[in-house]
């Protein structure tokens, strides 16, 4: 392709609305356009690397056997609203695009298609012998996210490969699941990318157990905890670890001390000289049932640990039933407005025991009219603690469970493990932290959804059997986007080979000399000839203003025809280590074409 002749337009300064450079660049090079918030049009040369990318991802996925297909974006409200999940992605989450079609029929745009496939599933598997069964498609997904960012980071929409397979028994789907981490792996590393494989939380798509793959990135919104040993590394919502040693408490018998001002577990501690270990903090938070009813709940866990909000919302998801309710709608720490509309006198903030009575909350029908009480494993075994008197300026010292307070029923494990913390395989290592970019993530779902929607399968004893799921997805279009974050310089984005949007570009420095056109035209059609994609850029522009331009759009290799070719050279430029050299105009196709089998593996 000549420059001359595409849609290509770059811009010397950062666009406004680009926050992270990956961001920028994308919009500086001329690879996307802002076509509306969270929305993005993919220009020639971005198109370029993302079929590159799904290429990559389509080989991988093929070579498990698994089967390329293509299903609906728009789809019946009614297959998700008998998977109980409509309420929670178009209310609770609120990610889901919904609509009313003219028949008054509810639909939506896909976010993600678990109930068209469980659907076809139901319609069409019937017997063991058609199983394992693995489908994947690469399209477009919509997300109407709160806080569309970061460009393809995170828009409403997006491209994405997902795939679903079917089983007998969770034996047949961990080999698959196996297959797929394999599978990941391998298209993350043809795509050139640094990536760690996380464990992690599998949030609204649900199912037992589930792994992230995180391209490492200072700018990724995810924070992963992992050892040097390379034994552990998961999400931090889904993290486990070691607290901190509990310090013995200096406070031997009961009693309630006036404690002025110390609303916090640090003016407390420095008020009493405790050690926050030997305090229990009670944090009160509201959450929302699908079914409109609202529980207070009070979780108590060591003053020097945090709540994992996350980890919270999967216990109290378990416990929807107990409510009359599927799924949560929301979750959140009640402002002083927001308890006004459910308390019946003014609550202690800062001074809250474990035993705060119920009484505190108005006659509601709306309002469940008990206090979910939940304990963190690091306050059950705490000593002659410290913990809140129910009533402002007071707190109470040398407390027990069992004694002064009841250990609340509910034992759970809701603390946010950090870096520094002890590892659990080897307390003799501690959590480190990175940055990461969730770029795929494959989930063990079980039964969850093909027993919702009645989805089965005859085994070989004539049984009827819910079908075993599966569910691995890859951002397409975010892994593109992420090799930019992890790979760029102060002039521009740095490709990775096997994805660039071209391999080389030869690079005219003065249109009006006929000798440098007359060898820059036969080493591009030579070069295309031999299999390596190649620009040429034959714009009426400076030669400077070409160099920069080709290092903004990060082609892996520039070929000028310049002063050399006086010596029959060529100058060629590694756009990744900014190595020169001068290399004679006939070796030039057989260079180039070892250098970029040797980058891309073949």
């Amino acid at each position: 392709m000549r420059l001359s002749q595409m849609l290509f337009v770059t811009l010397r300064d950062d666009p406004a609305d680009a926050e992270i450079p990956s961001h920028k660049l994308l919009l500086r090079a001329g690879y996307i356009r802002r076509i509306g918030s969270g929305v993005y049009a993919y220009l020639p040369l971005m198109w370029r690397v993302l079929q590159k990318v799904s290429q990559i991802v389509r080989e991988e996925m093929n070579a498990t056997g698994a089967q390329e297909c293509l299903l609906p974006q728009l789809q019946p409200a009614d297959l998700w609203k008998e998977s109980g999940r409509w309420d929670t992605y178009t209310k609770a989450e609120g990610i889901m695009f919904s609509l009313i079609d003219r028949r008054e029929q509810q639909l939506g745009l896909g976010p993600t298609h678990e109930e068209v496939i469980t659907a076809i599933a139901r319609d069409m598997i019937r017997s063991y012998r058609q199983l394992p069964l693995h489908l994947y498609q690469i399209q477009t997904k919509f997300r109407d996210e709160i806080r569309p960012r970061f460009g393809l980071m995170r828009g409403r929409e997006f491209i994405m490969k997902d795939g679903y397979s079917f089983h007998v028994d969770e034996a047949s789907l961990k080999k698959t699941y196996d297959d797929m981490y394999q599978a990941y792996s391998n298209m993350l590393r043809r795509c050139g990318l640094a990536f760690r494989a996380v464990e992690a939380d599998s949030g609204a798509i649900g199912g037992s157990g589930s792994t992230e793959f995180m391209v490492l990135a200072e700018a990724g919104e995810d924070e992963v905890l992992y050892t040097e040993d390379g034994k552990y590394a998961a999400n931090v919502e889904k993290a486990v670890s070691l607290p901190a040693d509990i310090e013995p408490s200096r406070f031997t018998t009961y009693e309630k001390r006036d404690t002025p001002g110390t609303e916090t577990i640090e003016t407390v501690s420095r008020f009493l000289q405790c050690s926050p270990t030997q305090v229990v903090k009670n944090v009160l938070y509201q959450t929302v049932y699908n079914n409109g009813v609202t529980v207070l709940v009070l979780v108590s866990i060591r003053g020097d640990q945090e709540v994992n909000e996350v980890k919270l919302q999967n216990e109290l998801t378990k416990l929807a039933s107990n409510y009359g309710a599927q799924t949560i709608l929301n979750l959140s720490v009640p402002n002083s407005q927001v308890q006004q509309t459910w308390t019946a006198k003014s609550l202690p903030l800062g001074y809250i025991a474990p035993d705060i009575p119920d009484d505190y909350i108005a006659a509601n029908k709306q309002i469940h009219p008990q206090f979910l009480r939940l304990v963190d494993r690091t306050a059950v075994d705490l000593k002659n603690f410290v913990t809140g008197a129910n009533e402002t300026g007071y707190h109470v010292v040398g407390a027990n469970w069992g004694e002064q307070f009841k250990l609340p029923e509910l034992v759970v494990d809701v603390r946010k493990s950090r870096p520094g913390d002890r590892a659990i395989h080897n307390p003799e290592q501690t959590l480190q932290s990175a940055r990461g970019i969730e770029a795929g993530h494959i989930f063990q779902l079980g039964t969850k959804y093909s027993q919702s929607m009645g989805a089965t399968y005859t085994n070989e004893q004539g049984e009827e059997k819910p079908l075993v799921m599966g569910c691995f997805g890859v951002g397409v279009s975010r892994l593109a986007q992420a090799a930019v974050e992890q790979s760029y310089d102060k002039d521009g984005i740095i490709w990775p080979v096997a994805i660039a949007p071209y391999h080389a570009i030869v690079t005219i420095p003065n249109i009006n000399d006929t000798q440098q056109v007359e060898i820059a035209e036969k080493l591009y059609a030579q070069l295309n000839q031999a299999g390596i994609e190649t620009l040429l850029d034959d714009r009426d522009e400076r030669a400077g203003v070409k160099f920069k331009d080709a290092d903004l759009i990060g082609i892996p290799y520039r070929i000028v025809t310049g002063r050399a070719i006086a010596n029959g050279k060529v100058e060629v430029v590694e756009r990744a280590t900014r190595k020169s050299q001068e290399i004679p105009i006939e070796e030039v196709i057989a260079t180039l074409k070892q250098w970029v089998e040797e980058a891309i593996g073949k």
